[in-house]
C-alpha cells in the first residue's frame, strides 16, 4: 500500500538553490554573496571572501542558498559592471532567490534551461538604477 507521506516528500520541492558566478572581478562576487547571504540562508560564512583562483584561467565562485528562511534584505549592492550568475533549483526556489536578489540588484532573466522538477536560469545583474 502507498503512505500519502512517502509519496508527499518525493514530490516536494527543494528549497535549496546553487548560484555560480564567474567572469566579473572577486569584488562584484563578493558583492553579490552578500546580497543573497542577507536575504537567505548559506553555505558560505559570513566572512567568507571569494579570491582568485587562477591567473590565467577564470574563476567560477559557488554558492548555496536555502530560500524557505528569508533575511532582512538589504541595501542596494554595488557592481563594478553587469554581472552574469547562474542558479539551478526547483521552480519556485527559484523564482523566490530571484526575488530576493531583485532587492539588491536590477535582475534581467537571460536565458533559460527547463526540467522536469528543476530549472537552470542565467541572470543579469545591474545596478538599480543605472
Amino acid at each position: 500500500m502507498n503512505n500519502p507521506d512517502t509519496h508527499a516528500q518525493e514530490h516536494q520541492e527543494s528549497n535549496e538553490v546553487v548560484v555560480e558566478v564567474t567572469g566579473c572581478p572577486k569584488e562584484d562576487a563578493r558583492t553579490v554573496f552578500d546580497a543573497l547571504c542577507r536575504s537567505f540562508a548559506s553555505d558560505r560564512p559570513a566572512d567568507d571572501v571569494p579570491e582568485d583562483a587562477s591567473t590565467t584561467r577564470p574563476t567560477v565562485w559557488t554558492v548555496t542558498v536555502d530560500v524557505s528562511r528569508t533575511g532582512p534584505g538589504g541595501e542596494p549592492g554595488r557592481l563594478s559592471g553587469p554581472v552574469t550568475a547562474e542558479v539551478q533549483g526547483g521552480y519556485r526556489a527559484v523564482d523566490r532567490l530571484r526575488l530576493g536578489l531583485a532587492e539588491s540588484f536590477a535582475v534581467k532573466v537571460v536565458g533559460t534551461a527547463s526540467g522536469d522538477q528543476e530549472q537552470e536560469v542565467r541572470l543579469r545583474l545591474e545596478n538599480l538604477g543605472d
